[in-house]
């Protein structure tokens, strides 16, 4: 079929309106790698598949959406991060917010003793930390798409501080938590905050270990027949709004900490996260050092997160510490709490 003016101007057209409005997507068709491609290996990579072809149409555009968010984040290399594309590519703010967050604090907490520090001396503090390094940290977990972020924080700190106290690390149960912390506040994969968590286990004398309990990732009937690997006495919150207090605490254990994480934050890859950052908390992460960034002298905190090894530096983040803000960056200073053995 012969090419016509008309129809040649329309295709003048759609490419220069293509590029205006879809510059990645289409420098990458012209490169050989479309969207529809990177789309397609992403999805095998994730093991993503969709229940229809509308279904992929509209995870398709918002697949898009995000590739040609990071490409303009990345390629404009004024930030000390990076942006790339997880297994949350496909999905919208309020869609990961509402299965992959859980963080629940009651409107009036009922708080435990207020840790009462004295005033830090930041000549005595040593210029990093990392409880890694110490064995006091387990591998990175994925919480899945169950609002139990909760659980995996107040986890990772009673791991932290029953290796600090016995010399052993033990991998323990979030799953326990999901199915039996039911008379604190916390509602299992609809939420919870770490505090409660805490008065669980101290109150059940104990949470089983992983293996004994393993992790389903959905909520379940509460199993009474497993033996408590750890135990805690207590637990105590980190004075709020207070870097340095903040600082002083992660010296002594990890940290379990409430964060507001949004947009870019499900988008972090690597390097010091400094991005806009919301303070309605509404995940739980585990706060587990601090350091100072070789590339550009930045300050950070180190987190460790449950969205799976894909996410961020193999499930971890650095984010801004010292950002000015007497709430930190991401409200991270704000609702911190750990456990306590006697």
């Amino acid at each position: 079929m012969a090419v016509t003016v008309e129809m040649k101007h329309v295709i003048a057209i759609f490419i220069i309106f293509s590029a205006c409005a879809f510059p990645s997507a289409l420098s990458r068709s012209l490169n050989g790698a479309s969207v529809a491609t990177r789309h397609e290996q992403w999805m095998a990579k994730h093991g993503r598949t969709y229940a229809n072809d509308a279904e992929k149409e509209q995870r398709f555009k918002i697949f898009m959406e995000n590739l040609q968010y990071i490409e303009n984040f990345n390629n404009a290399g004024n930030k000390s991060y990076k942006l790339g594309l997880n297994k949350f590519a496909d999905l919208t703010t309020e869609e990961f917010i509402a299965s992959y967050t859980g963080l629940r604090i009651p409107s009036l907490p009922k708080s435990s003793k207020v840790a009462s520090f004295s005033p830090l001396n930041l000549d005595d503090a040593p210029t990093s930390l990392d409880w890694r390094q110490k064995g006091a940290v387990t591998a990175i977990k994925d919480q899945g798409q169950c609002g139990s972020c909760w659980a995996f924080s107040t986890v990772a700190a009673v791991e932290g501080i029953n290796q600090i106290k016995t010399g052993t690390l033990t991998t323990l149960s979030e799953q326990q938590l999901v199915d039996c912390d039911t008379d604190t506040g916390n509602e299992g994969c609809g939420g919870g905050w770490m505090d409660n968590g805490f008065k669980y286990i101290i109150g059940n004398e104990g949470l089983a270990s992983e293996a004994d309990y393993p992790y389903q990732g959905i909520e379940g009937t509460c199993s009474t027949s497993v033996t408590a690997a750890a135990q805690i006495s207590g637990y105590e919150d980190v004075p709020a709004n207070s870097e340095e207090q903040l600082l002083q605490a992660v010296n002594n254990q990890p940290i379990s900490v409430a964060i507001c994480v949004d947009d870019e934050f499900k988008r972090y890859e690597s390097g010091v996260f400094s991005g806009q950052c919301c303070t309605e908390l509404n995940h739980g992460v585990t706060l587990i050092g601090y350091g100072t960034s070789d590339d550009d002298g930045s300050k950070y905190w180190l987190i460790k997160n449950s969205w799976g090894e894909q996410w961020g530096e193999s499930g971890y983040m650095r984010l801004l510490r010292d950002s000015g803000a007497p709430e930190g960056l991401c409200g991270i200073a704000m609702k911190a709490s750990y456990p306590t053995i006697d």
